[in-house]
C-alpha cells in the first residue's frame, strides 16, 4: 500500500517510521526535519524502541495513487492542509489521526471518505528528524467518521498492527474521540498552565479544577451523542485519577511544549470546542471557558514576546 502523511510533526513522523516497515510511505513535514531525515535518517526513541529509520520525505508530497492519507498536523493547521492539499485528498480515505473536535468535519468538506484516529501516546521532540515517545496510554483507535464498521478501515487496522503500533477498529470513533478530549481537556492545559507533568496533577488544589472541567466537558460530550463505558462525570474521574494519569505520569503536555515554543495550541479544539458545543446545547461551561482564556492569555504574551 502507499500511504502519505500530511502534517508529519511529532506524531506523524514516529507513526511513518513505523509503517515504512510494512509500506510505500511518504512523509511531509517541514524542510528541517526532511533535511534530517535524508542526511540521517529519522532518530526514534523511548516506548517504541531506539531505531534509526530511512523514509522518503518532503515539502511536497509526490504524485502516487494513496490507498491512505493521514493528517498528523495540528487542529489549528488542518484547514490550511486541507486546502493546500486538495486535490490530492479529494476522493481518498483520509485518516485524522490529531486532538480534539472538529478536524474530521473540516476534512470532510475535501473528502466523503474520512477516518476518525485517536491515539494517546506521548510524543516530544529531540531536535530536527528526532522524537521521543514518551508515554503510552492505550491503543490506537481508528473509525469511519462518524460511526460503523468499514472494510477499509478493517484493511488500515491490520496494516498498522503489522507495522507494531497496538490499534483497535471502532464502530463509534466520534465517542473515541471524545473519550480522549475528555482526557486532554482536563489535563492539557492545566499542566501547560502550572507547566508540570500530568502526575502532578492529582493535587487536590488541581484536581477541583479538573473536576469541574470534566464535569462540563462529559455533560456536552453526552448532548453531542457520545458513549462511554462511564455512566457518570465522577466515574471518568476515577478512572482518569486511577489509570490514565499514572499510565502518563511522566509525560509534559504538548500545549506545554507548544507554549514553550512560543506556538499556538490547541485550545480551540479542545475546551475551546467544549465551549462552542456547549453553547449549541445550552450547557453552561464557566471553567472551561475560564481555561480557555487563560491558554489565550499565554499565546498572547508569547506573540508580544517576539514583537521586535
Amino acid at each position: 500500500m502507499n500511504i502519505l502523511v500530511l502534517g508529519a510533526g511529532a506524531v506523524g513522523l514516529p507513526v511513518a517510521a513505523r509503517l515504512s516497515k510494512v509500506a510505500g510511505v511518504y512523509a511531509v513535514c517541514r524542510a528541517s526535519h526532511a533535511d534530517a531525515i535524508r542526511n540521517s535518517g529519522f532518530r526514534l526513541s523511548g516506548l517504541w524502541g531506539d531505531h534509526t529509520v530511512r523514509f522518503p520525505c518532503g515539502e511536497e508530497p509526490p504524485d502516487r495513487d494513496w490507498d491512505y492519507i493521514f493528517i498528523t498536523a495540528k487542529s489549528i493547521d488542518t484547514r490550511e492542509v486541507c486546502r493546500t492539499f486538495a486535490d490530492t485528498i479529494k476522493g481518498r480515505d483520509v485518516v485524522s489521526l490529531q486532538n480534539g473536535i472538529g478536524n474530521e468535519e473540516i476534512i470532510s468538506a475535501y473528502t466523503d471518505r474520512v477516518i476518525g484516529g485517536m491515539i494517546i501516546t506521548g510524543f516530544a521532540w529531540k531536535g530536527p528528524g528526532a522524537v521521543h515517545v514518551t508515554v503510552e496510554g492505550g491503543v490506537m483507535k481508528l473509525g469511519r467518521f462518524p460511526t460503523g464498521p468499514d472494510p477499509a478501515v478493517a484493511a488500515l487496522v491490520s496494516l498498522v498492527r503489522d507495522a507494531g503500533i497496538p490499534v483497535e477498529e471502532s464502530p463509534d470513533i466520534r465517542s473515541e474521540l471524545w473519550a480522549k478530549t475528555l482526557y486532554n481537556s482536563a489535563l492539557n492545559p492545566v499542566g501547560a498552565l502550572m507547566g508540570v507533568a500530568y502526575g502532578q496533577l492529582t493535587s487536590p488544589h488541581t484536581w477541583n479544577i479538573i473536576r469541574c472541567i470534566t464535569h462540563e466537558a462529559f455533560a456536552v460530550a453526552t448532548a453531542e451523542g457520545a458513549s462511554f463505558p462511564w455512566k457518570t462525570a465522577e466515574e471518568y474521574l476515577s478512572h482518569l485519577h486511577d489509570v490514565q494519569v499514572p499510565a502518563t505520569a511522566e509525560h509534559r503536555s504538548s500545549m506545554l511544549q507548544d507554549l514553550e515554543r512560543g506556538r499556538s495550541t490547541e485550545i480551540g479544539f479542545l475546551n475551546g470546542a467544549v465551549v462552542e458545543r456547549g453553547a449549541l446545547h445550552g450547557i453552561p461551561t464557566p471553567c472551561n471557558q475560564c481555561i480557555t482564556g487563560l491558554i489565550r492569555f499565554r499565546e498572547e504574551q508569547a506573540d508580544r514576546s517576539r514583537e521586535p
